[in-house]
Formats: C-alpha cells, sequence, structure tokens
C-alpha cells in the first residue's frame, strides 16, 4: 500500500540520493543518547562580538529594507578590496561582484546561469554534494574525478584530461576541500589553469574555506593567474572564517559579462540578501581580523588532537592542509563506510558522517569535523578506541 500518494506529485529530479544517507544518519542521531557531534558543517564558535555589535547597530540605523539586488555597495567594494589584497584578484565593485544568501546560492546561481543543459561539469570527488544537485536540475552533466589519498586528494590537470570531452563547459574546483582538507597546490593550479585554457573551458572556484589554513600552507586562487580572471568565477563567503553560518552571507566575482547577466535570476531568487547580515559582513572585512587568527589556531590545536589519536588507533588519514575535516580510511576493519558510521554512533554516540555522503568514492572513509571543545574530541576518541 503506498502510505504516502501525494509523492506522485513530485518531480523526477528529486530522486533519491547519496543525502539519503546524510540524513539516516542525523535521524539516527536523535534516537542516540550523550552524541558527540563530529559531523556538523557548522562551526561551534560564535560570531566575534564585534560583527555581532556592528549589525545591532545597523538595525537600529534601519538596515530592514531591500538593499540593491547585487549587494549594498559598500560590502561590494570591501569585497573587492578583499579579493585585490588577499587573492590577487582585480574586480570592478559595481559590475563584477553579487552578494549573495549564502555561498550555496552562489553556486546555484552560477551553474544555473553558465551550464546548459547537456553540458558537462568535471567535479573533483569526494566532494560536497550539493553541487550535484544544482547541476542536475539546470540540466547539466556532472563527470566525478576522482582524487587519491596517494596523491593528498588533491585534483590534478592529468586527471581531468582523461574525462574531458566536446560536451565538456566548465571545471569546479573546491579548495580547501570539503570533505578532504586538500588545499590545491600553485603548481597543480597553473597546470589546471593552462588546460583550461587550451580548452577554452570555464572554471568556478569554490574558494569558502581559504582562510582555515595550516602548517604553514599557502593559498592561491586560480582566477589570480595569467589569463585566468575572464573565465572564473570565483565564490566564497563569511560563513566558517568568521564563524557567520546563521548570517547566511556568501558572494561570488568573475568578469563583468558574465556577472551582470546573473542579477536577474539572483532577483528571482531572493532579491537581495537580507540588509543587516550585509552590514555584519562589512565590518568582518573592515574590522580586526585577529579573530580569524585565533580561529585558525582553535581548528590546528583540534586538528593535531585528532591526527594523534588517530595515529595512536593505527588509523590511516591525510593530514589536512585547510578547512575543518579529516577523512580517515576505515577500510580496513571490513565494514561500508554507512555501516562503520552508524554502528559507531550506535554504540558510542560518536556521530561522523560515511565517506559516501561526498560520492561514491568516499567508501572506505568517514569525514570527521573539528567543531566541538578539544576535551570532547579527546572523549570521542576515547570512545572510538573501545568500539574498535
Amino acid at each position: 500500500m503506498n502510505l504516502s500518494p501525494s509523492k506522485r506529485f513530485l518531480a523526477a529530479r528529486l530522486e533519491e540520493n547519496a543525502s539519503n544517507e546524510r540524513r539516516k544518519m542525523i535521524a539516527l542521531a536523535q534516537e542516540v543518547k550523550d552524541v558527540i557531534n563530529l559531523g556538523r558543517g557548522d562551526p561551534d564558535l560564535t560570531t566575534p562580538s564585534h560583527i555581532v555589535e556592528a549589525a545591532k547597530k545597523a538595525l537600529d540605523e534601519g538596515a530592514t529594507h531591500y538593499t540593491p539586488w547585487a549587494g549594498d555597495l559598500r560590502l561590494r567594494k570591501a569585497i573587492a578590496n578583499k579579493l585585490q589584497v588577499d587573492n590577487k584578484i582585480q574586480v570592478d565593485p559595481e559590475s563584477e561582484i553579487i552578494v549573495t544568501v549564502g555561498a550555496q546560492e552562489a553556486v546555484f546561481i552560477t551553474i544555473f546561469s553558465l551550464i546548459n543543459p547537456g553540458e558537462e561539469i568535471i567535479v573533483p570527488e569526494p566532494r560536497y554534494t550539493p553541487y550535484d544537485t544544482a547541476i542536475k536540475v539546470a540540466g547539466g552533466v556532472m563527470v566525478p574525478v576522482v582524487t587519491r589519498p596517494e596523491e593528498n586528494f588533491e585534483v590534478t590537470a592529468k586527471d581531468i584530461e582523461k574525462v574531458l570531452t566536446d560536451k565538456t563547459k566548465a571545471i569546479l574546483l573546491i579548495s580547501p576541500n570539503n570533505p578532504t582538507g586538500a588545499v590545491i597546490s600553485e603548481k597543480n593550479l597553473k597546470e589546471i589553469a593552462d588546460l583550461a585554457e587550451r580548452e577554452d573551458l570555464l572554471v568556478i572556484s569554490d574558494e569558502l574555506y581559504e582562510k582555515l589554513l595550516f602548517d604553514n600552507a599557502t593559498y592561491c586562487s586560480i582566477a589570480s593567474l595569467p589569463r585566468m580572471f575572464e573565465r572564473t568565477i570565483t565564490i566564497n563567503g563569511f560563513s566558517k572564517s568568521y564563524s557567520m553560518t546563521g548570517w547566511r552571507l556568501g558572494y561570488l566575482a568573475g568578469p563583468r559579462d558574465l556577472v551582470s547577466p546573473m542579477l536577474n535570476l539572483k532577483y528571482a531568487l531572493t532579491i537581495c540578501a537580507p540588509a543587516v547580515s550585509q552590514m555584519a559582513a562589512l565590518a568582518a572585512l573592515e574590522g580586526s581580523q585577529d579573530s580569524v587568527k585565533e580561529t585558525v589556531a582553535t581548528y590546528e590545536r583540534r586538528r593535531n588532537i585528532a591526527m594523534k589519536s588517530l595515529d595512536e588507533l593505527g588509523i590511516n588519514y591525510v593530514a589536512p592542509k585547510g578547512s575543518f575535516y579529516i577523512f580517515p580510511d576505515i577500510r580496513k576493519y571490513g565494514m561500508t563506510s554507512y555501516e562503520f558510521a552508524s554502528n559507531l554512533l550506535k554504540n558510542t554516540g560518536v556521530f561522523t558522517f560515511p565517506g559516501t555522503v561526498f560520492g561514491p568514492s568516499g567508501e572506505g572513509f568517514i569525514r570527521i569535523s573539528l567543531l566541538v571543545p578539544e576535551e570532547k574530541i579527546k572523549e570521542a576518541f576515547a570512545r572510538v578506541k573501545k568500539f574498535l
């Protein structure tokens, strides 16, 4: 008997996918007591006080109305300055930046604006899977390129070149990567840039975790490389570096001829990002960056504790150079990723995500996030030790 006849009205584009494992794990966690959440992607750190105070002041001054569709010009100028200083990308704040409701909206606007039905976009895997939804609903075809622990989960031009077809339109880069923490080296980026120019491909560069770097890792934005700005959309935001997930504020930047036409879609989706959140983001960019340094130091301490614990347990992993995730290899335990993660949760209360939430090549891995205090991380691994 069909217990939900209304389901017949659902569009085919909403068919079941890997995100169901994510939902299953979240539902399972509701049934378990004393959970230590090493699955979350929402920073446990609070938004720095000067940003919160700026938002309060903005509300008092009437920041409760629409802004220009592309965002308040003051914020766009601050973003342009940030891109020039930090990323060596020169953009016109009046026509080459759109402020969005989180980086997620920037992803959707970019995909819907640039990918035609049937066109292919190359996506490194393991990956942040909401891109899958955007590509599918736009009618595009996602072509995964598997990254490997033996190569530190970095995507290479050689691997990309193997899957090129006459339908390839774009390359997606996510660096630092969720879930692996991989940071694409400048050498690899230059080779990918050469390939993109030679094959006349678009590049979408998701740089949301760019400030969360460890072990003196350096960051390079592909749009800063010679002749790449004209074919690159850079996506970024405030959620991770400034602990502002709930403020829902991101942006995209790129050449005028690509960005300006996106405004109609932006308007249709959300009109503009919340005015008060835009003023908070302005304070984030123009204020002291000490809080970002403190955030990175906190995550690095947590990362080091987690890596030491994994070493003691004899679990292999690639040391993440960025983000706040680790992607341990659990293949030796003879369970699928979902079996391992679900059994770990049911038996110990330690919540992780199976690697398959991030694509089929995540089989044999789990994702651990570093978004609980250090003592909780130690307690979580003490429980894992008993489980193993």
